[in-house]
């Protein structure tokens, strides 16, 4: 069966990650996602490293299934030329400063006189108006202004970043969201519309009860390393072995499995334990004791008991660790992708099954201009073919 969205055309006009990445879940799903690129140096994401054989690994990682082309955009063929793709696409996606589109001359008031049904998802950092409208916006900077940053680390240490680049792959998702709700609704009206997401406001909402929380009681949430926030124990212990194990024992059904396979039922007739609101008012001391147990087993050893158990575990591990994890094997969700210049490269595929529609997965990220040709033919057709 077809891909979900076969037939949907998608110009991708976004940079660094956030853009991108919508783009390619859109890929994924089966558009024809085409990347436009400034004619001679591309998108600012090319010069990043990591590189192999001069290609960054950037770039790579979030423009798979989609077709490139470079234009001149400071030329009048160049901005002719997007502003006649702009009119044959579905979806238009952009994350350029507030204000910049408009003055690529790709108005959308403008663009929808020609292409009603036109759907443009502009990303900014902190929204098309108010205060911080021109400031510009890094995953970094919005997780600080978010508050995420003051609830990640550990309590008496500095603020810390992600890992990864949390804000813009979760605005990544929502703009896919929201562009695949307004194709829904387009089926029904016949037209497009605008979209706007900001960096700050999909942070922001990642929050949870932290927002409520402060509301409702004046508390504002702070860091608590790695230990869970909402029950006890959760949080990592070190094995005997020098490994890092997680351990959360969710619920009470949860903790009564684990003091059992412990041998430490006499925890439950400790009051301070015994029931799980109470005992997480006690996290240091229920996760000091689930500590000194942990590290007196060998990993294995506390594998097998707590997987017999049914408690929630799982060792930490690293990429290399994850590039050789058996069940992301298992479900095929690590592809192998044949780059013109890279030669064979192996990244996480699409996290989504379908039970009747089929994913092509097969096209790595286009080098520069790879596509430009073959798109203008297949969108534009001849020179003569203009839409007015």
């Amino acid at each position: 069966m077809n891909a979900p969205l076969e037939g949907i055309r998608v110009l991708d006009l976004s940079r660094f990650i956030s853009g991108p990445y919508c783009g390619m879940v859109l890929g994924d799903l089966g558009a024809d996602v085409v990347k436009a690129e400034k004619a001679g140096s591309g998108d600012d994401t090319r010069v990043l490293p990591p590189f192999v054989k001069g290609e960054s690994l950037y770039t790579f990682a979030v423009n798979r299934n989609k077709r490139g082309i470079e234009l001149d955009f400071r030329s009048e063929e160049g901005r002719e030329k997007l502003f006649r793709l702009a009119c044959r696409a579905d979806v238009l996606i952009e994350n350029f400063k507030a204000g910049t589109i408009e003055k690529m001359g790709l108005d959308y008031d403008e663009l929808k006189k020609h292409n009603p049904g036109l759907i443009m998802v502009s990303i900014t950092g902190f929204g098309a108006d108010g205060p911080y409208r021109d400031k510009p916006g890094f995953d970094a900077a919005v997780q600080a202004m978010s508050g995420l940053m003051s609830i990640t680390g550990e309590p008496d240490g500095m603020p810390m970043m992600y890992g990864t680049y949390a804000v813009d792959y979760a605005t990544a998702l929502y703009a896919a969201v929201a562009a695949l709700s307004a194709l829904h609704v387009r089926h029904s009206t016949g037209r497009g519309q605008h979209i706007r997401l900001s960096l700050l406001e999909c942070a922001a909402s990642l929050l949870l009860t932290g927002i409520p929380d402060y509301c409702a009681t004046g508390h504002v949430t702070g860091r608590v390393g790695n230990r869970d926030r909402y029950t006890a124990p959760g949080n990592c212990f070190r094995t005997k072995d020098g490994e890092v194990l997680m351990i959360i024992a969710g619920n009470q059904s949860h903790f009564l499995r684990l003091v059992k396979a412990m041998e430490m039922e006499w925890l439950l007739e400790d009051e301070r334990f015994a029931k799980q609101e109470v005992r997480f008012e006690h996290a240091a001391e229920i996760e000091e004791i689930v500590a000194e147990w942990v590290a007196s087993h060998e990993l294995d050893e506390l594998r097998n008991i707590l997987d017999a158990a049914g408690i929630v575990s799982a060792k930490v591990e690293n990429l290399r660790d994850v590039a050789e994890n058996p069940q992301l094997h298992h479900r095929g969700k690590l592809v192998k992708l044949r780059h013109p210049v890279m030669g064979e490269m192996t990244m996480m595929g699409a996290p989504f099954d379908f039970s009747e529609s089929e994913l092509d997965l097969s096209r790595p990220a286009p080098t520069l201009g790879q596509h430009t040709e073959e798109v203008l033919r297949d969108w534009l057709g001849s020179e003569t073919d203009r839409k007015e």
